[in-house]
C-alpha cells in the first residue's frame, strides 16, 4: 500500500505538471490552419471506432480486409468504454476465447484457449513472444489482437488454436494528456496517466503510469488485488528515415488470489450439510462469493520488467529494415489454497486447504531482425515481411514445503477426524477465512528446476496481388528450438526407494543435490497459404492453409508442455487449420462485418501409452463457424459484437489407462474418452457492447457476454453450468477534455464461473459491481 501511495502522488505531480505544459501550449493550438483542425479531428473521430483496419503486428503484410485469416481486435475505445483493467477481463469480450485455471503443472497466471486449444505459451507484446506466467493489466496497452486458427509461419511453435498480441503504448507524434481518477465498490480504486511530450527535432517522449487496488466484487472478507506499474518511453527520429524508440515496462502485484468452489455432486444430502456424493458435476451449492482461501498463509507477488530497443531505418519509400531486441525479466511467487476434496472431505461438511504453491523467475533475451515493404514484378504487387529471429530464455523454478501435519504427525488432508478450527479444513458452506496459520512455509528441501531455452527461426511472409480483385497470401518460418531442464533433488525427494522395470533398474536411489538432465532439440517447418477473392473493393472472400508445430518444453516445463525424460524424445504436436470465410466494410468503410467456418485438426498429440512410455499418437479436432460485426452503425450508434460456434473432438486418446504416476496401468482397450469434448471449450459463445449518443454530451452503452457449459476434464463429468452476463455504462461529457464515466457490471448478479480447472476446482467470477471514474484527455 505504500508504494501505491508514493506512485499516487508521482501521478498527481505529473498531472498538475503536464495540464501546465497542456495550458502553455493552447496559444500555438488556437493559430492552427481551420484545414488542420479538420483533419485532426477526422484523425480522433477514426480512432473512437470499434473498427480496426490494420494490424499493429508487421507481420500483417497486408490490411485485415485482404488478409485471409481471423483477426479479431479489442480496440483502444471498447477497452475504455467497457473500462476492463487485465488483459483476462478484456479477452471476455471476444467470443471462442476462454479462460483456464492454473493449479498443478499449470501456473497461476493467464492461460488463454483459443477455439479449443490453450495459448497459454502464444502470448506475445509488440509482436515478441512473452509467454511467461503473469497476470497481465491494461494500463499500457493501446489495444488487443487475437489470431485465430494455426499460425506457426507468424508466430513459431505453439499457435494452434491462435494466439494473442498485446500492443503498447509508445512515444508519438503530439503533445497528448490522458488520465482516469476511479472509485467504486469493494475498495475499487484506479488512477492511471498516458502523457506524451513532442519536443521537436523528431523527439517524443511518452509515459504510462498505474496505481489500483480492489477486493473481488461479491465476495465479503476475501480476495484482494493491489498493482502498481509504470510505462516510460522515448522515440528519436520522428518523421525521419531513421528511427530509434528505447522503452520499458515495469508492473508489480500485491494479491490475496482466489482459486474457486469445489466439485461436488450430492447423491445424499443430509440437514447437517453431510452426506454421501461425488466429486463430479458442477460446484458444489454454496453460497455466491464463498471463499476458502486462507488470508493468514495466501498470496501472489509477481513482477514483470521489459525493456525494448527498437531501431527502423526507410531504404527507400517502400522499404525498411527494422531490429528490435527486447530484455524480459519476470518473477511468479504465490501459495494459495485450492478447495480440495479428494478425501471425501465434502461428505463430512468439509473442505481441505490443500495448498498450492511456485517460486517462478524467468529472464528473456529476444532479437527480432526484419526486411519489410512493398515491390512489384510486373504487374503483380508484393507486400512483404521477411526476418529472423533468436531467443533465449532461461527459468528458474521450485515451490514451498508447507507443513500440514498436526501434533501427531497426521496430515490434514482428510478433515475426518479433525475439528474445523484446526484451519487446515474448514467448513464447506461457511469457511472461516481468517483463522490463525501457525504452521510454516519455506523452499527447503524443495525439487529445483532450471530450464534454459534457445530458439532460432528465419521467415518469409508474402502477400501477392496479382489483380485488384486476386490476392495469395503466402508463409513459410523455420524454427529450430532446443531446450535443456536440469532438476536438482531435494530432501522430499531424494533417498527415495529404486525402481525397476523388466528386470532393469530404472529410477536409481537419489541423494539431496543429485541431477537429472533432460534436452528435447527439435527443428520444423511451418506454412500458410490463402488465396482472397475481392468482387468489389469493400470486400473479400478468402480461403486458407495454416499449420502450427508445439514442441516439447515450448512453455519451459512451466505450463501445458512440460519437459519430462519420458517423452522428451517426441516429436512437435501438430496441427492444421483450414478456413473458408468473407469480410466486409459497410455505410462508408464505418462498419466491419465478418464470417468465417474452420476446421482445426491436431495431430501427434503426445499421450501416455504405458507407466513410463509417451508417443506422437493422439489427436483432436474442433470445427466451427463465427460471426463479427464491429465499428459504426449510424454516426451516434457503434457496435462490437460476436458469435462463435466450437464442436471439439478428442478423436483419440491412446490406450485405456488408469491411476498417476507409477501406478499408472495401461490396456490395449480403446480409451473411454475417445469422442468426448476438449476441456475449457463452450460450444456456443457470444458477447455484444453496443453504445449510443442519445445526447450531445451524453452516451449509453450496454453489453452481454454469453456461454454455454463448459467442461473442466477430459471425461467430461466436471463442468461449469452456461451463463448471460449483462453490463451498461453511461458516459457524460462535461466539456471536450473532461467526462464522468460509470460501469455497472454484472446487473444481474448472476452467479457464474470463469474457469473450470480438470481435478478440484472451478473459478467463480465477480458479483455486481459498479466503477464511477473521471476522464480527461487534452
Amino acid at each position: 500500500m505504500a508504494f501505491i501511495k508514493t506512485r499516487k502522488k508521482i501521478v498527481s505531480s505529473a498531472i498538475a505538471s503536464s495540464l501546465s505544459l497542456v495550458a502553455g501550449n493552447a496559444i500555438a493550438e488556437d493559430q492552427v490552419a481551420q484545414l488542420e483542425t479538420i483533419q485532426i479531428q477526422a484523425q480522433a473521430e477514426a480512432k473512437q471506432s470499434f473498427k480496426v483496419d490494420q494490424s499493429a503486428n508487421s507481420k500483417f503484410v497486408a490490411p485485415l480486409l485482404d488478409t485471409a485469416k481471423s483477426v479479431s481486435i479489442i480496440s483502444k475505445q471498447l477497452l475504455e468504454d467497457t473500462q476492463v483493467t487485465t488483459l483476462a477481463d478484456a479477452l471476455r469480450t471476444v467470443p471462442g476465447v476462454t479462460l483456464g485455471a492454473g493449479e498443478g503443472g499449470n501456473p497461476n497466471g493467464d492461460r488463454p484457449f483459443i477455439r479449443g486449444y490453450s495459448s497459454e505459451s502464444s502470448m506475445y507484446v509488440d509482436g515478441v513472444r512473452n509467454s511467461t506466467s503473469q497476470n497481465r493489466e491494461m494500463f499500457a496497452v493501446e489495444q488487443v489482437e487475437i489470431t485465430k486458427g494455426s499460425s506457426s509461419a507468424m508466430n513459431g511453435g505453439g499457435s494452434i488454436g491462435g494466439s494473442v498480441n498485446m500492443v503498447s503504448k509508445v512515444a508519438k507524434k503530439g503533445d497528448s494528456l490522458e488520465g482516469s481518477i476511479a472509485g467504486g465498490t469493494n475498495d475499487y480504486a484506479r488512477i492511471t496517466l498516458d502523457g506524451n511530450k513532442d519536443f521537436g527535432n523528431g523527439i517524443a517522449a511518452r509515459v504510462a503510469v498505474l496505481g489500483h487496488m480492489n477486493d473481488k466484487a461479491g465476495q465479503h472478507d476475501g480476495a484482494e488485488y493491489q498493482r502498481v506499474g509504470i510505462a516510460p518511453s522515448i522515440t528519436f527520429g520522428l518523421d525521419t528515415p531513421t528511427r530509434a524508440t528505447l522503452s520499458y515496462y515495469y508492473l508489480q502485484s500485491d494479491d490475496t488470489p482466489d482459486s474457486g468452489v469445489p466439485y461436488w455432486n450430492w447423491t445424499q444430502k443430509n440437514a447437517d450439510g453431510t452426506g454421501k456424493g461425488t466429486t463430479t458435476g458442477k460446484p458444489l451449492d454454496a453460497k455466491q462469493g464463498v471463499y476458502y482461501g486462507w488470508k493468514d498463509r495466501d498470496f501472489q507477488k509477481q513482477e514483470n520488467q521489459i525493456g525494448t530497443l527498437k531501431l527502423e531505418h526507410d531504404l527507400s519509400d517502400d522499404i525498411t529494415l527494422s531490429n528490435t531486441a527486447v530484455f524480459n525479466k519476470s518473477k511468479n511467487d504465490y501459495l494459495w489454497t485450492q478447495p480440495d476434496d479428494s478425501q471425501g472431505n465434502i461428505a463430512n461438511g468439509k473442505v481441505w486447504r490443500r495448498s498450492n504453491s511456485r517460486i517462478t523467475d524467468t529472464g528473456t533475451f529476444t532479437d527480432q531482425l526484419s526486411l519489410a515493404g512493398k515491390f512489384n514484378t510486373g504487374a503483380i504487387k508484393h507486400s512483404f515481411n521477411v526476418g529472423a529471429e533468436y531467443s533465449r530464455q532461461e527459468t528458474d523454478r521450485t515451490s514451498y514445503n508447507v507443513n500440514t501435519l498436526d501434533a501427531d504427525g497426521n496430515k490434514y488432508s482428510t478433515c475426518t477426524n479433525l475439528a474445523v478450527q484446526t484451519g487446515n479444513c474448514t467448513s464447506s458452506y461457511h469457511p472461516n477465512p481468517n483463522q490463525p496459520w501457525t504452521e510454516s512455509a519455506s523452499t527447503r528441501g524443495q525439487d529445483k528446476y532450471n530450464t534454459l531455452t534457445e530458439t532460432t527461426s528465419i521467415y518469409f511472409l508474402d502477400s501477392i496481388a496479382f489483380t485488384p480483385k486476386w490476392i495469395l497470401d503466402l508463409g513459410l518460418r523455420w524454427d529450430k528450438f532446443d531446450t535443456e531442464q536440469v532438476m536438482t533433488y531435494g530432501a522430499n525427494n531424494a533417498n527415495t526407494k529404486p525402481t525397476t522395470k523388466d528386470g532393469i533398474q530404472v529410477d536409481p536411489l537419489r541423494n539431496v543435490g543429485d541431477k537429472d538432465k533432460v534436452r528435447s532439440n527439435t527443428d520444423f517447418f511451418s506454412y500458410q497459404a490463402g488465396l482472397t477473392y475481392k468482387p468489389r473493393e469493400n470486400g473479400s472472400i478468402y480461403f486458407s492453409y495454416a499449420t502450427s508445430s508445439n514442441p516439447v518444453g515450448i512453455d519451459q516445463g512451466d505450463g501445458d508442455d512440460g519437459v519430462n525424460a519420458n517423452y522428451s524424445n517426441l516429436d512437435p504436436e501438430r496441427s492444421q487449420t483450414f478456413e473458408l470465410g468473407t469480410k466486409w466494410d459497410l455505410f462508408s468503410d464505418k462498419l466491419n462485418v465478418t464470417a468465417a467456418i474452420f476446421q482445426t485438426e491436431k495431430h501427434n498429440a503426445r499421450v501416455q501409452l504405458d507407466t513410463t512410455t509417451y508417443g506422437n499418437v493422439g489427436s483432436t479436432q474442433v470445427d466451427g463457424f463465427e460471426l463479427g460485426i464491429n465499428g459504426k452503425i449510424t454516426d451516434k450508434w457503434a457496435i462490437s459484437a460476436g458469435y462463435t460456434y466450437l464442436y471439439t473432438e478428442a478423436t483419440d486418446n491412446g490406450k485405456n489407462c488408469k491411476g498417476k504416476g507409477a501406478k499408472v496401468n495401461c490396456t490395449n482397450e480403446a480409451n473411454p474418452n475417445n469422442g468426448n469434448h476438449l476441456p475449457n471449450v463452450p460450444e456456443n459463445s457470444g458477447t455484444i457492447w453496443t453504445t449510443y449518443q442519445i445526447l450531445p454530451k451524453l452516451n449509453i452503452g450496454v453489453g452481454a457476454v454469453a456461454m454455454d457449459k463448459v467442461y473442466g476434464d477430459l471425461a467430461n463429468t466436471k463442468y461449469v453450468p452456461g451463463y448471460v452476463r449483462y453490463d451498461a455504462m453511461a458516459r457524460y461529457d462535461v466539456n471536450k477534455n473532461l467526462n464522468v464515466q460509470l460501469n455497472y457490471n454484472n446487473i444481474s448478479d448472476k452467479r457464474y464461473f470463469t474457469k473450470a480447472y480438470a481435478s478440484h476446482y472451478a473459478t467463480e467470477a465477480e458479483g455486481t459491481n459498479a466503477v464511477l471514474a473521471v476522464n480527461f484527455k487534452y
